[in-house]
């Protein structure tokens, strides 16, 4: 048996075969190259979706009414305060003059030697009111907390950690004056309306008089215990703004200006400044340079993919592609097209200054833009936004979904949003003993809790806002994030759930003051709004209607009003959600990705074909060199037997 190919005949037999073979070949070569034309097609379709979804990324911006509606506000010297506008405020000037700033009232207590000195132990109760004509009128938006102090933290410094651990509204510190420690309880928020009360169940039977626990007693109000010192006075801020003094609790001022935010840093009483509020143009223009710029990337990409070079008459891998042709041809005529309702006066973007050149990019001229957004009579938003202009001010546009369609709306509503309510049935009693009318239990929307209101003497309107402080702070209700409103008419107690709808309810479950307080309470569960949206029937949750059939998607907030005909909602899609919907088919629909899925199986079935003709090669290259190696051993054997024969021949006698 010959071991190297060729020996026995002198054959190139393995450069005969790998010649044989590379013919063989051809097919094989002729699958890289399709696979490769594939693969280039594949990363051509991944880079045109990823410039469609940031070109979608763009309108995200353009999609709320508020940008176009957003306000900026400035103020003329910026060291009294800063100041910040929604789109609620109106453009103008104002002329502000900060007199005084708010306050918050801070309390200090005797000198103790060390801050380990013990003071008492027992419950510290801390409410926030009024002091006024020799009483104290509860804050009825601030709930009253309690504060167990142990025997274990009984100490000066004991006591400041428990109160400031319970969170109380309040912090507490520990000042050295050189003298000694005082304890110092300040309260977190400013106003005359946020003074602090402090009582005390001390567990040295005595809470009156200035030892054990009662030595933080605060209550300046007639036949109040006072062991405590005021060191700062709750005040409010006060101010004049357009010559109108005006009084708020807080620095932070929302509601003297509609819209504008005031955040007070100082005083300067005597001098005015200027508030200036205009619209935030440089927002929108932002937004919409935005928007021109991914439309123009997105635009690069399909032609870097699909153009043809004339020069070089050479065509890129998609040149001619009809999902290209179809992703391009879609947008530009989206862009194109006008609005067919957009009931802003405005229906093309070349009317804000988006148009399109010549090469098939996008240019945006912000001066016309400037101008359109100085014009009373158009509305910016109803261009790119969906947007529902309604014709009651207490019937608010809240929102749409892709489904809702354009048009105009009738709204009829039949039942009002209302609150969960409980009413008691007798004149409360005003004299609260402890452990005798002093609890009350509440379900409200459905979450329980106890309270136990001060043993006291109260008119019905200082326990009506006892009330509803201590449901405000039970733990239960405020960390379920809810509130509830106690009043009172003619003695009769009400508690009312801040929560519309079927879901709020007030009832209340037990406690030893229920009678007392409410006899046999009426309770009402809240209702739902109800109505119609082009007379199909809508779906109420609180104050909101959801729309059904052509209004599907369209939510109106109803803040009140009567039943009955309600006007009309004008609708309408603007650009952006337009744009959206299309880019959106096209990222989750079948245009693109079966051109991926067609490609992602053409490239499967390459690697099915190459390989079978792999093996089939493999078999070919065993049979040829079978063959030539048969040949070899043959033309070997062949040689020997000449070899011998001629060796033979040549022993033979010679003759003449």
């Amino acid at each position: 048996m010959l071991s190297s190919p060729g020996i026995g005949s002198g054959l190139d037999i393995n450069g005969i075969v790998s010649q044989i073979m590379t013919a063989e070949s051809q097919p094989l070569t002729a699958l890289d190259s399709k696979e490769a034309k594939q693969q280039t097609q594949l990363t051509a379709f991944g880079s045109l979706k990823g410039a469609l979804s940031s070109f979608q990324g763009s309108l995200t911006a353009l999609s709320s009414p508020a940008k176009f509606t957003a306000m900026t506000a400035s103020i003329a010297d910026n060291t009294l305060a800063n100041v910040s506008a929604t789109s609620a405020a109106a453009i103008g000037n104002h002329s502000v003059e900060i007199q005084a700033l708010a306050q918050a009232q801070k309390l200090k207590s005797a000198n103790f030697s060390t801050t380990d000195a013990t003071i008492g132990s027992g419950v510290l109760t801390i409410q926030f009111g009024t002091y006024s004509g020799g009483s104290f009128v509860l804050n009825p938006e601030k709930s009253a907390e309690s504060i167990t102090i142990s025997s274990g933290n009984s100490s000066l410094a004991g006591i400041r950690d428990a109160i400031n651990q319970a969170k109380a509204g309040v912090t507490a510190s520990i000042i050295n004056d050189g003298s000694g420690n005082r304890l110092v309880i300040a309260s977190n928020e400013t106003g005359l309306s946020n003074a602090l009360k402090i009582t005390t169940s001390d567990n040295d039977l005595n809470n009156t008089d200035n030892a054990g626990l009662s030595q933080l007693a605060y209550d300046v109000s007639t036949g109040g215990t006072t062991n405590m010192t005021e060191t700062v006075a709750a005040s409010n801020a006060s101010l004049v703004i357009d010559g109108i003094a005006i009084n708020k609790a807080s620095n932070t001022i929302t509601d003297a200006i509609e819209g504008v935010t005031l955040d007070l840093l100082k005083a300067n009483a005597g001098t005015t400044t200027t508030l200036n509020l205009t619209r935030d143009t440089a927002g929108i223009n932002s937004a919409i340079s935005a928007f021109v710029k991914a439309y123009n990337d997105l635009n690069k990409t399909i032609v870097d993919v699909s153009k043809y070079d004339a020069a070089t008459k050479k065509a890129s891998i998609l040149t001619g592609d009809s999902t290209v042709r179809s992703v391009q041809t879609q947008i530009r005529q989206a862009i194109s097209d006008p609005l067919t309702s957009a009931g802003g006066g405005l229906s093309l973007l070349s009317e804000v200054g988006v148009s399109f050149q010549a090469d098939g990019t996008l240019k945006f001229d912000s001066s016309k833009l400037t101008q359109v957004l100085s014009d009373p009579t158009k509305d910016v938003s109803t261009l790119f936004a969906s947007v529902g202009k309604t014709s009651d001010s207490l019937v608010s546009f809240a929102g749409s979904d892709s489904n809702t369609v354009n048009g105009k709306y009738a709204l009829n509503i039949t039942q009002i949003a209302t609150h969960g309510t409980a009413i008691g049935s007798t004149a409360a009693a005003l004299t609260i003993n402890a452990g005798v009318n002093d609890s009350l239990s509440f379900a409200i929307d459905g979450i329980n809790a106890n309270i136990t209101i001060a043993a006291g003497t109260y008119t019905a309107t200082s326990l009506a806002a006892e009330i509803q402080s201590r449901i405000n702070g039970a733990s239960a209700i405020s960390s379920a994030g809810l509130k509830v409103a106690a009043s009172q008419s003619s003695g009769i107690l009400t508690v009312t759930s801040n929560k519309y709808g079927s879901e709020s309810s007030v009832q209340i479950t037990g406690g030893n003051g229920k009678a007392d307080l409410f006899g046999t309470s009426v309770e009402i569960t809240g209702s739902d709004v109800a109505g119609t949206i082009n007379g199909v029937v809508a779906t109420g949750s609180g104050q909101t209607l959801t729309g059904a059939a052509e209004s599907s998607g369209l939510i109106l907030k109803i803040t009140g009003g009567s039943t009955g005909s309600r006007g009309e909602i004008d609708f309408a899609h603007g650009f952006a959600q337009k744009l959206n919907k299309i880019v959106d088919g096209m990222l989750t629909g079948k245009l693109i990705d079966s051109r991926i899925d067609g490609i992602n199986t053409s490239i499967k079935d390459i690697e099915a074909q190459r390989e079978k003709l792999q093996l089939r090669l493999e078999n070919i290259e065993k049979r040829v060199r079978a063959q030539f190696t048969t040949l070899d051993a043959t033309i070997a054997s062949m040689t020997q037997t000449s070899n011998f024969l001629q060796q033979q021949l040549s022993k033979l006698p010679s003759t003449t």
